[in-house]
């Protein structure tokens, strides 16, 4: 009778231990094959080390706070994954102030100030090519005096 209770009790941890492998397997597959930048709470290489050290907490705890969230299936048929925001046509609108970016008339302003400066430069330009033409001239003519404008 000891004995067949030794045997149950020998093949029921041979059960949990290989619960516990499949497990840690299982978790490790999982935390090296997701994107860097979906990990949750820890860098991929501490959860990792929590996987395998802290065996059957460690793997538990990847799948509870690592793994990346997962979608979920709104009432109205519609999916939403955690931390995307709200839906395009949800959002709630600002009524404040825009930021200068979104602001057409700003970005009218810029346009027409460019246009201002591009204007400005061709004649800055225009100016140095005379006084150039000029300068170039004189040297080339030392005997005439001509006085600048």
């Amino acid at each position: 009778m000891r004995l067949w209770h030794h045997l149950r009790v020998i093949r029921f941890y041979s059960l949990l231990a290989l619960v516990d492998l499949a497990l840690i397997v299982i978790a490790l597959i999982d935390c090296l094959s997701t994107e860097d930048f979906a990990v949750r709470a820890l860098p991929r290489g501490v959860w990792v080390l929590l996987i395998l050290l802290f065996s059957p907490i460690g793997a538990i705890a990847w799948f509870v706070a690592g793994r990346p969230p997962r979608p979920v299936r709104l009432s109205n048929g519609t999916t939403w994954r955690p931390g995307s925001g709200f839906p395009e046509n949800e959002r709630p609108t600002r009524t404040g102030p825009l930021a200068p970016d979104d602001d057409p008339e700003f970005l009218r302003g810029l346009a027409a100030s460019r246009s201002e400066d591009q204007h400005l430069m061709q004649r800055w330009e225009a100016d140095l090519r005379r006084r150039e033409d000029d300068l170039r001239r004189r040297e080339s003519n030392p005997d005439r005096t001509d006085t600048p404008d």
